[in-house]
Protein backbone atom coordinates (compact mmCIF):
# COMPACT_ATOMS: atom_id res chain seq x y z
CA UNK A 1 0.00 0.00 0.00
CA UNK A 2 2.83 2.40 0.86
CA UNK A 3 4.45 1.88 -2.56
CA UNK A 4 1.09 2.28 -4.31
CA UNK A 5 0.41 5.57 -2.47
CA UNK A 6 3.80 6.91 -3.47
CA UNK A 7 3.15 6.06 -7.13
CA UNK A 8 -0.22 7.86 -7.03
CA UNK A 9 1.37 10.92 -5.42
CA UNK A 10 4.14 11.05 -8.02
CA UNK A 11 1.56 10.83 -10.82
CA UNK A 12 -0.37 13.69 -9.21
CA UNK A 13 2.79 15.80 -8.98
CA UNK A 14 3.54 15.10 -12.66
CA UNK A 15 0.02 16.22 -13.57
CA UNK A 16 0.30 19.39 -11.50
CA UNK A 17 3.70 20.27 -12.97
CA UNK A 18 2.30 20.70 -16.46
CA UNK A 19 2.59 24.36 -17.41
CA UNK A 20 -0.48 26.53 -17.85
CA UNK A 21 -1.00 27.81 -21.38
CA UNK A 22 -0.67 31.60 -21.47
CA UNK A 23 -3.82 33.24 -22.83
CA UNK A 24 -3.14 36.64 -21.25
CA UNK A 25 -1.19 38.39 -18.48
CA UNK A 26 -1.53 37.10 -14.94
CA UNK A 27 -4.14 38.79 -12.74
CA UNK A 28 -4.78 39.52 -9.05
CA UNK A 29 -7.28 37.15 -7.43
CA UNK A 30 -10.37 38.76 -5.89
CA UNK A 31 -8.99 37.97 -2.42
CA UNK A 32 -6.07 40.34 -3.17
CA UNK A 33 -3.43 37.90 -1.87
CA UNK A 34 -2.56 35.66 -4.80
CA UNK A 35 -2.26 35.59 -8.59
CA UNK A 36 -4.40 33.85 -11.16
CA UNK A 37 -3.91 32.98 -14.79
CA UNK A 38 -5.89 34.96 -17.33
CA UNK A 39 -8.56 32.25 -17.12
CA UNK A 40 -8.78 32.42 -13.31
CA UNK A 41 -6.77 29.35 -12.31
CA UNK A 42 -4.23 29.57 -9.46
CA UNK A 43 -0.87 30.98 -10.56
CA UNK A 44 2.03 30.28 -8.21
CA UNK A 45 4.87 32.73 -8.96
CA UNK A 46 8.03 30.62 -9.37
CA UNK A 47 10.61 32.98 -10.83
CA UNK A 48 14.26 32.82 -11.78
CA UNK A 49 16.57 35.83 -11.67
CA UNK A 50 18.17 36.46 -15.08
CA UNK A 51 18.93 40.17 -14.95
CA UNK A 52 21.44 40.02 -17.84
CA UNK A 53 19.42 37.72 -20.11
CA UNK A 54 18.77 40.26 -22.88
CA UNK A 55 22.21 41.81 -22.59
CA UNK A 56 24.63 38.88 -22.50
CA UNK A 57 22.97 35.93 -24.24
CA UNK A 58 22.38 35.46 -27.95
CA UNK A 59 19.23 33.79 -29.25
CA UNK A 60 20.55 30.22 -29.15
CA UNK A 61 21.88 30.68 -25.62
CA UNK A 62 18.54 32.17 -24.62
CA UNK A 63 16.75 29.09 -25.97
CA UNK A 64 19.11 26.86 -23.97
CA UNK A 65 18.47 28.85 -20.81
CA UNK A 66 14.68 29.02 -21.22
CA UNK A 67 14.40 25.32 -22.12
CA UNK A 68 16.22 24.38 -18.93
CA UNK A 69 14.17 26.67 -16.70
CA UNK A 70 10.95 25.47 -18.33
CA UNK A 71 11.90 21.86 -17.60
CA UNK A 72 12.69 22.76 -13.98
CA UNK A 73 9.24 24.23 -13.38
CA UNK A 74 9.88 27.98 -13.50
CA UNK A 75 7.04 30.11 -14.87
CA UNK A 76 8.49 33.64 -14.50
CA UNK A 77 11.87 35.07 -15.56
CA UNK A 78 13.05 38.41 -14.13
CA UNK A 79 15.13 40.29 -16.73
CA UNK A 80 16.17 43.89 -17.47
CA UNK A 81 15.84 46.01 -20.62
CA UNK A 82 18.62 48.52 -19.80
CA UNK A 83 20.92 46.10 -18.02
CA UNK A 84 23.00 46.60 -14.89
CA UNK A 85 26.44 45.69 -16.22
CA UNK A 86 27.14 48.76 -18.37
CA UNK A 87 23.96 48.03 -20.27
CA UNK A 88 23.88 51.36 -22.09
CA UNK A 89 27.36 51.29 -23.58
CA UNK A 90 28.46 47.65 -23.56
CA UNK A 91 26.82 45.99 -26.61
CA UNK A 92 24.66 42.91 -26.28
CA UNK A 93 25.73 39.48 -27.58
CA UNK A 94 24.88 40.61 -31.12
CA UNK A 95 26.97 43.76 -30.89
CA UNK A 96 24.01 46.13 -30.47
CA UNK A 97 23.39 48.87 -27.90
CA UNK A 98 19.89 49.88 -26.70
CA UNK A 99 20.17 53.45 -28.05
CA UNK A 100 21.57 54.94 -31.24
CA UNK A 101 22.53 58.34 -29.85
CA UNK A 102 24.72 59.79 -27.11
CA UNK A 103 21.73 61.34 -25.36
CA UNK A 104 20.05 57.91 -24.98
CA UNK A 105 16.75 59.03 -26.49
CA UNK A 106 16.67 57.14 -29.82
CA UNK A 107 16.07 53.39 -29.30
CA UNK A 108 18.12 51.03 -31.47
CA UNK A 109 15.70 48.71 -33.26
CA UNK A 110 18.28 45.91 -33.58
CA UNK A 111 18.77 45.72 -29.81
CA UNK A 112 15.07 45.77 -29.00
CA UNK A 113 14.21 43.29 -31.75
CA UNK A 114 16.44 40.83 -29.93
CA UNK A 115 14.56 41.53 -26.68
CA UNK A 116 11.30 40.93 -28.58
CA UNK A 117 12.51 37.56 -29.81
CA UNK A 118 13.59 36.39 -26.35
CA UNK A 119 10.23 37.37 -24.86
CA UNK A 120 8.51 35.44 -27.66
CA UNK A 121 10.70 32.41 -26.92
CA UNK A 122 9.54 32.61 -23.31
CA UNK A 123 5.92 32.85 -24.45
CA UNK A 124 6.32 29.70 -26.54
CA UNK A 125 7.55 27.93 -23.40
CA UNK A 126 4.65 29.25 -21.30
CA UNK A 127 6.96 31.50 -19.26
CA UNK A 128 6.13 35.05 -18.18
CA UNK A 129 8.76 37.79 -18.28
CA UNK A 130 8.96 40.14 -15.28
CA UNK A 131 10.41 42.97 -17.35
CA UNK A 132 12.41 45.73 -15.69
CA UNK A 133 12.53 48.67 -18.11
CA UNK A 134 15.84 49.71 -16.57
CA UNK A 135 18.27 48.91 -13.79
CA UNK A 136 18.28 51.53 -11.05
CA UNK A 137 21.79 52.84 -11.72
CA UNK A 138 20.37 54.69 -14.74
CA UNK A 139 18.62 56.91 -12.18
CA UNK A 140 21.44 57.04 -9.61
CA UNK A 141 24.57 54.95 -9.20
CA UNK A 142 26.02 56.32 -5.94
CA UNK A 143 28.31 53.71 -4.30
CA UNK A 144 27.91 51.09 -7.03
CA UNK A 145 26.71 50.86 -10.58
CA UNK A 146 28.02 52.16 -13.87
CA UNK A 147 25.12 54.26 -15.12
CA UNK A 148 25.18 56.73 -16.75
CA UNK A 149 22.33 58.48 -14.98
CA UNK A 150 19.81 59.35 -17.70
CA UNK A 151 16.42 59.52 -16.02
CA UNK A 152 14.44 62.42 -14.63
CA UNK A 153 10.63 62.62 -14.42
CA UNK A 154 10.27 63.75 -18.04
CA UNK A 155 12.66 61.23 -19.60
CA UNK A 156 11.23 58.46 -17.40
CA UNK A 157 7.71 59.22 -18.64
CA UNK A 158 8.82 59.28 -22.29
CA UNK A 159 10.74 56.03 -21.94
CA UNK A 160 7.88 54.39 -20.05
CA UNK A 161 5.48 55.40 -22.81
CA UNK A 162 7.79 54.09 -25.53
CA UNK A 163 8.57 50.72 -23.92
CA UNK A 164 5.00 50.32 -22.66
CA UNK A 165 3.60 50.76 -26.14
CA UNK A 166 6.14 48.36 -27.63
CA UNK A 167 5.07 45.53 -25.34
CA UNK A 168 1.43 46.47 -24.71
CA UNK A 169 0.07 43.48 -26.64
CA UNK A 170 2.41 40.84 -25.19
CA UNK A 171 0.50 38.34 -23.08
CA UNK A 172 3.44 37.27 -20.90
CA UNK A 173 4.69 40.63 -19.58
CA UNK A 174 4.75 41.73 -15.93
CA UNK A 175 6.27 45.19 -15.38
CA UNK A 176 8.82 45.74 -12.59
CA UNK A 177 10.18 49.23 -11.90
CA UNK A 178 13.00 50.16 -9.54
CA UNK A 179 15.87 47.92 -10.49
CA UNK A 180 17.52 47.41 -7.08
CA UNK A 181 17.20 51.00 -5.87
CA UNK A 182 15.42 52.62 -2.93
CA UNK A 183 14.17 56.15 -3.55
CA UNK A 184 16.37 58.73 -1.82
CA UNK A 185 15.02 61.30 0.60
CA UNK A 186 14.68 64.85 -0.72
CA UNK A 187 14.99 63.71 -4.33
CA UNK A 188 12.85 63.25 -7.43
CA UNK A 189 13.23 59.48 -7.31
CA UNK A 190 9.64 58.66 -6.33
CA UNK A 191 8.35 60.96 -9.05
CA UNK A 192 10.68 59.39 -11.62
CA UNK A 193 9.16 55.96 -10.98
CA UNK A 194 5.64 57.38 -10.83
CA UNK A 195 6.17 58.97 -14.23
CA UNK A 196 7.63 55.82 -15.75
CA UNK A 197 4.61 53.89 -14.46
CA UNK A 198 2.31 56.58 -15.89
CA UNK A 199 3.91 56.25 -19.31
CA UNK A 200 3.47 52.46 -19.28
CA UNK A 201 -0.14 52.64 -18.10
CA UNK A 202 -1.14 55.22 -20.71
CA UNK A 203 -0.12 52.86 -23.49
CA UNK A 204 -1.61 49.69 -22.02
CA UNK A 205 -4.14 47.74 -24.02
CA UNK A 206 -7.23 47.62 -21.75
CA UNK A 207 -8.00 44.10 -22.92
CA UNK A 208 -4.45 42.99 -22.11
CA UNK A 209 -3.88 44.65 -18.72
CA UNK A 210 -0.35 43.94 -17.45
CA UNK A 211 0.53 44.04 -13.74
CA UNK A 212 3.17 46.44 -12.36
CA UNK A 213 5.42 46.16 -9.29
CA UNK A 214 8.69 47.61 -7.94
CA UNK A 215 12.00 45.91 -7.07
CA UNK A 216 13.93 47.67 -4.25
CA UNK A 217 17.13 47.07 -2.30
CA UNK A 218 16.92 45.44 1.14
CA UNK A 219 15.07 47.77 3.50
CA UNK A 220 12.85 47.63 6.56
CA UNK A 221 10.13 46.91 7.31
CA UNK A 222 8.97 45.93 3.82
CA UNK A 223 10.10 46.83 0.33
CA UNK A 224 8.09 48.54 -2.40
CA UNK A 225 5.37 49.05 0.21
CA UNK A 226 7.58 51.58 2.03
CA UNK A 227 7.08 54.10 -0.81
CA UNK A 228 4.44 52.92 -3.24
CA UNK A 229 1.85 50.82 -1.44
CA UNK A 230 -0.81 53.49 -1.86
CA UNK A 231 0.11 54.17 -5.49
CA UNK A 232 -2.67 53.04 -7.81
CA UNK A 233 -0.16 51.72 -10.32
CA UNK A 234 1.45 49.27 -7.83
CA UNK A 235 -0.50 46.03 -8.23
CA UNK A 236 1.60 43.92 -5.87
CA UNK A 237 4.57 44.38 -3.56
CA UNK A 238 8.11 43.16 -3.95
CA UNK A 239 10.97 43.23 -1.49
CA UNK A 240 14.53 42.01 -1.33
CA UNK A 241 15.89 40.09 1.65
CA UNK A 242 19.43 40.23 0.31
CA UNK A 243 22.30 37.78 0.52
CA UNK A 244 22.88 36.90 4.17
CA UNK A 245 21.54 33.63 5.66
CA UNK A 246 19.10 33.07 8.52
CA UNK A 247 17.22 36.34 8.22
CA UNK A 248 13.61 36.36 9.39
CA UNK A 249 12.36 36.80 5.84
CA UNK A 250 8.78 35.94 6.82
CA UNK A 251 8.53 39.21 8.77
CA UNK A 252 8.65 41.23 5.54
CA UNK A 253 5.82 39.11 4.14
CA UNK A 254 3.78 39.66 7.31
CA UNK A 255 4.43 43.41 7.17
CA UNK A 256 3.07 43.72 3.63
CA UNK A 257 0.06 41.49 4.20
CA UNK A 258 -1.02 43.65 7.15
CA UNK A 259 -1.27 46.78 5.00
CA UNK A 260 -4.44 48.33 3.55
CA UNK A 261 -5.37 48.00 0.73
CA UNK A 262 -4.54 44.32 0.48
CA UNK A 263 -1.98 43.45 -2.19
CA UNK A 264 0.00 40.27 -2.94
CA UNK A 265 3.67 40.27 -1.98
CA UNK A 266 6.80 38.51 -3.25
CA UNK A 267 10.43 38.20 -2.14
CA UNK A 268 11.87 39.14 -5.53
CA UNK A 269 15.52 38.85 -4.54
CA UNK A 270 16.41 36.37 -1.80
CA UNK A 271 19.91 35.05 -1.21
CA UNK A 272 21.15 33.46 -4.43
CA UNK A 273 22.41 29.90 -4.62
CA UNK A 274 26.24 29.83 -4.60
CA UNK A 275 26.45 33.49 -3.57
CA UNK A 276 29.14 34.58 -1.07
CA UNK A 277 27.33 34.82 2.26
CA UNK A 278 26.99 38.49 3.21
CA UNK A 279 29.32 39.20 0.23
CA UNK A 280 32.22 37.69 2.19
CA UNK A 281 33.18 34.23 0.96
CA UNK A 282 36.50 34.26 2.79
CA UNK A 283 34.87 34.56 6.21
CA UNK A 284 31.45 32.95 5.70
CA UNK A 285 31.70 30.77 2.60
CA UNK A 286 29.01 30.42 -0.09
CA UNK A 287 25.29 29.84 0.32
CA UNK A 288 24.11 26.25 0.21
CA UNK A 289 20.88 24.59 -0.85
CA UNK A 290 19.52 24.38 2.68
CA UNK A 291 19.89 28.15 3.07
CA UNK A 292 17.86 28.77 -0.07
CA UNK A 293 15.08 26.26 0.63
CA UNK A 294 14.59 27.75 4.08
CA UNK A 295 13.93 31.21 2.63
CA UNK A 296 11.52 29.83 0.04
CA UNK A 297 9.34 27.86 2.43
CA UNK A 298 9.43 30.47 5.17
CA UNK A 299 8.18 33.12 2.74
CA UNK A 300 5.47 31.07 1.08
CA UNK A 301 4.11 29.67 4.33
CA UNK A 302 3.98 33.25 5.66
CA UNK A 303 1.56 34.08 2.86
CA UNK A 304 3.69 35.12 -0.14
CA UNK A 305 2.11 34.72 -3.58
CA UNK A 306 5.10 32.67 -4.72
CA UNK A 307 8.86 32.92 -4.61
CA UNK A 308 11.81 34.08 -6.70
CA UNK A 309 14.95 31.98 -6.97
CA UNK A 310 18.37 33.17 -8.02
CA UNK A 311 21.76 31.71 -8.88
CA UNK A 312 24.78 33.95 -8.51
CA UNK A 313 26.42 32.94 -11.81
CA UNK A 314 23.13 32.93 -13.75
CA UNK A 315 21.82 36.39 -12.87
CA UNK A 316 24.97 37.90 -14.41
CA UNK A 317 25.27 35.22 -17.14
CA UNK A 318 28.89 34.86 -16.17
CA UNK A 319 31.39 33.43 -18.67
CA UNK A 320 35.15 33.16 -18.31
CA UNK A 321 35.65 36.05 -20.73
CA UNK A 322 33.45 38.35 -18.61
CA UNK A 323 34.40 40.46 -15.61
CA UNK A 324 32.98 38.54 -12.61
CA UNK A 325 30.77 40.24 -10.03
CA UNK A 326 31.33 39.03 -6.45
CA UNK A 327 33.27 35.87 -7.32
CA UNK A 328 30.88 33.43 -9.05
CA UNK A 329 32.10 29.83 -8.82
CA UNK A 330 31.55 28.74 -12.43
CA UNK A 331 29.99 29.88 -15.73
CA UNK A 332 26.24 30.33 -16.03
CA UNK A 333 25.59 27.30 -18.23
CA UNK A 334 27.33 25.03 -15.71
CA UNK A 335 25.24 26.54 -12.91
CA UNK A 336 21.79 25.84 -14.32
CA UNK A 337 21.58 22.48 -12.56
CA UNK A 338 22.32 23.58 -9.02
CA UNK A 339 20.43 21.71 -6.32
CA UNK A 340 17.62 24.14 -5.54
CA UNK A 341 17.03 25.00 -9.20
CA UNK A 342 15.89 21.40 -9.55
CA UNK A 343 13.84 21.52 -6.32
CA UNK A 344 11.67 24.61 -6.83
CA UNK A 345 9.08 22.52 -8.67
CA UNK A 346 8.46 20.57 -5.46
CA UNK A 347 7.39 23.77 -3.70
CA UNK A 348 5.17 24.91 -6.57
CA UNK A 349 3.53 21.50 -6.98
CA UNK A 350 2.95 21.14 -3.25
CA UNK A 351 1.15 24.48 -3.00
CA UNK A 352 -1.02 23.78 -6.04
CA UNK A 353 -2.04 20.39 -4.66
CA UNK A 354 -4.29 21.97 -2.01
CA UNK A 355 -7.08 24.59 -2.00
CA UNK A 356 -5.13 27.66 -3.05
CA UNK A 357 -6.95 30.95 -2.66
CA UNK A 358 -8.20 30.15 0.86
CA UNK A 359 -4.69 29.62 2.27
CA UNK A 360 -3.59 31.76 5.24
CA UNK A 361 -0.56 31.94 7.57
CA UNK A 362 -1.13 29.76 10.63
CA UNK A 363 1.55 30.22 13.27
CA UNK A 364 -1.00 29.33 15.95
CA UNK A 365 -0.32 25.72 14.98
CA UNK A 366 3.11 25.94 16.66
CA UNK A 367 2.54 25.61 20.41
CA UNK A 368 6.07 26.58 21.39
CA UNK A 369 7.52 30.08 21.79
CA UNK A 370 9.85 30.59 18.83
CA UNK A 371 12.83 32.81 18.21
CA UNK A 372 13.52 34.30 14.77
CA UNK A 373 16.43 31.98 14.08
CA UNK A 374 17.34 29.05 11.82
CA UNK A 375 15.04 26.68 13.77
CA UNK A 376 11.86 28.69 13.13
CA UNK A 377 8.95 26.41 12.16
CA UNK A 378 6.58 28.10 9.69
CA UNK A 379 2.94 27.07 9.26
CA UNK A 380 0.11 27.65 6.81
CA UNK A 381 -3.40 26.23 6.37
CA UNK A 382 -6.63 26.92 4.56
CA UNK A 383 -9.15 29.10 6.33
CA UNK A 384 -11.49 26.14 6.92
CA UNK A 385 -8.78 24.04 8.52
CA UNK A 386 -9.10 21.14 6.08
CA UNK A 387 -5.33 20.98 5.67
CA UNK A 388 -2.14 22.46 7.10
CA UNK A 389 1.50 22.54 6.07
CA UNK A 390 4.39 23.09 8.48
CA UNK A 391 8.02 23.64 7.52
CA UNK A 392 10.75 22.31 9.85
CA UNK A 393 14.07 23.83 8.68
CA UNK A 394 16.31 21.56 10.76
CA UNK A 395 14.03 18.60 11.51
CA UNK A 396 13.80 19.46 15.22
CA UNK A 397 10.96 17.91 17.21
CA UNK A 398 8.27 20.49 17.88
CA UNK A 399 5.08 20.74 19.92
CA UNK A 400 1.99 21.65 17.91
CA UNK A 401 -1.51 22.88 18.69
CA UNK A 402 -3.82 21.18 16.20
CA UNK A 403 -7.17 22.45 17.49
CA UNK A 404 -7.75 24.68 14.44
CA UNK A 405 -7.72 21.64 12.12
CA UNK A 406 -11.24 20.66 11.10
CA UNK A 407 -12.86 17.50 12.43
CA UNK A 408 -11.80 14.83 14.89
CA UNK A 409 -9.93 12.52 12.53
CA UNK A 410 -6.72 13.91 11.07
CA UNK A 411 -3.76 12.32 9.34
CA UNK A 412 -0.21 13.37 8.69
CA UNK A 413 2.61 12.62 6.27
CA UNK A 414 6.12 13.94 5.78
CA UNK A 415 7.13 15.62 2.53
CA UNK A 416 10.78 15.83 1.48
CA UNK A 417 11.53 19.21 -0.15
CA UNK A 418 14.76 17.84 -1.61
CA UNK A 419 13.10 15.11 -3.65
CA UNK A 420 9.38 15.88 -3.70
CA UNK A 421 8.64 12.46 -2.17
CA UNK A 422 5.72 12.11 0.25
CA UNK A 423 6.13 9.47 2.92
CA UNK A 424 3.41 7.15 4.23
CA UNK A 425 0.30 8.78 5.71
CA UNK A 426 -0.36 7.99 9.38
CA UNK A 427 -3.04 9.00 11.94
CA UNK A 428 -2.19 12.00 14.12
CA UNK A 429 -3.49 12.88 17.56
CA UNK A 430 -5.48 16.12 17.60
CA UNK A 431 -4.80 18.12 20.74
CA UNK A 432 -3.38 21.36 22.08
CA UNK A 433 -0.04 19.69 22.70
CA UNK A 434 1.02 17.16 20.09
CA UNK A 435 4.76 16.63 19.63
CA UNK A 436 5.94 15.61 16.17
CA UNK A 437 9.31 14.16 15.21
CA UNK A 438 10.56 14.71 11.65
CA UNK A 439 12.30 11.74 9.97
CA UNK A 440 15.80 13.25 10.38
CA UNK A 441 17.44 16.14 12.17
CA UNK A 442 20.24 18.67 11.67
CA UNK A 443 21.31 21.25 9.12
CA UNK A 444 20.06 20.30 5.67
CA UNK A 445 17.39 17.99 7.12
CA UNK A 446 14.37 20.17 6.43
CA UNK A 447 10.91 18.59 6.19
CA UNK A 448 7.29 19.57 5.58
CA UNK A 449 4.51 18.06 7.66
CA UNK A 450 1.28 17.69 5.70
CA UNK A 451 -1.82 17.51 7.91
CA UNK A 452 -5.21 16.66 6.42
CA UNK A 453 -8.65 16.45 7.94
CA UNK A 454 -10.48 13.16 7.56
CA UNK A 455 -13.88 14.80 7.83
Amino acid sequence: MKKFSLVIFCLLVTFLSYSQKITGPIKIHSGQRYFTTASGDPFFWMADTAWELFHRLDLEESKRYLDKRKAQGFNVIQAVGLAELDGLNDPNANGDKPFQDASYTMPNEAYWSHVDEVIKLAMEREIHIALLPTWGDKLFKESWGIGPEIFNPESAYNYGKWIGKRYSNYKNIIWVLGGDRNPRKDSQDVEVWNQMAKGIIETQNPSNRQLISYHPQPTEPGGSSNWFHQAEWLDFNMHQTGHCPNQATYLKIANDLALIPNKPTIDAEPMYEEHPKCFNAKEFGYSEATDIRKIMYWNVFAGAAGQTYGCHAVWQMFELDKQPVNAPLKPWHLSLDLEVANQVKHLKNLMLQFPYFSRIPAQELVAEIQNNNEFYVAATRDIEGTYALLYFPTGASTQLNLTTIKGELISASWFDPRTGVKLETIPLQKSEKTTVYPPSQGRGNDWILIIESGD
